[in-house]
């Protein structure tokens, strides 16, 4: 009976993304209903609502999705830290397109999937607000919520919320995700230690292409 159930389990996620395929390709096609009356009484397309201030920002951060080299300014200096450091970032959009996943790690260290030193970050829409939840190396997960972003759409602003989990090591705060072109963008990260005392961490991210993602793994 185990295995029956196993097999079932199998074919279902094996046929969903056909499912959804399908029915994507049923909305598309379907041909707008009538309404009852002659035959040059048709029914007006329904406007699609313009997309909220949340909405943008979000597709303004998808289209940074990719591989990005890092370099790493922070005032006040931290022990450990120079200056000058260089890092990696991938930005990858999943879950159907709802979610943006971020992450940060050190690409002098192999690529190892059991590693758990890289920081990691999901930004999703929660109804009409953009919301941010980094998972910290330090413990804990920071939930932040984007503000109206600048007049132009490249730079989106994120506050703080609350926190989840421990605090004995200070938490995110605050992020900014700054679009200078396709290629270009800088991210900076403010982190609360102890005592209310913010480090500021700047990143100039230049995108890596295929050959120069391959090198650095």
């Amino acid at each position: 009976m185990k295995s029956h159930r196993f097999l079932l389990t199998i074919a279902v996620l094996a046929i969903s993304p056909l499912v959804f395929a399908q029915s994507d390709a049923q909305k598309s096609v379907a041909q707008p209903e009538h309404k009852h009356g002659t035959s040059s009484e048709t029914q007006k397309p329904i406007a699609k609502a313009a997309p909220s201030e949340a909405e943008k920002s979000f597709l303004q951060l998808k289209s940074l999705a990719g591989t990005w080299q890092a370099t790493l300014t922070v005032d006040p200096p931290q022990p450990g830290i120079k200056n000058g450091d260089v890092g990696q970032i991938s930005l990858r959009v999943t879950s159907r397109g709802n979610a943006l996943v971020h992450e940060m790690y050190d690409p002098s260290k192999p690529n190892d999937p059991a590693r758990y030193d890289h920081p990691l970050t999901m930004l999703y829409l929660d109804n009409d607000r953009l919301t941010l939840v980094h998972y910290c190396d330090a413990g804990n997960r920071p939930r932040m919520v984007a503000r109206s972003s600048s007049p132009d759409g490249k730079k989106v602003e994120f506050d703080f919320v609350d926190l989840s989990g421990a605090n004995q090591y200070g938490h995110m705060y605050h992020a900014v995700f700054t679009t200078i072109d396709e290629n270009h963008h800088i991210e900076d990260w403010t982190y609360m230690m102890p005592g209310d005392k913010p480090v500021h961490a700047h990143m100039d991210a230049q995108r890596l292409q295929s050959a120069q993602i391959s090198q650095a793994r």
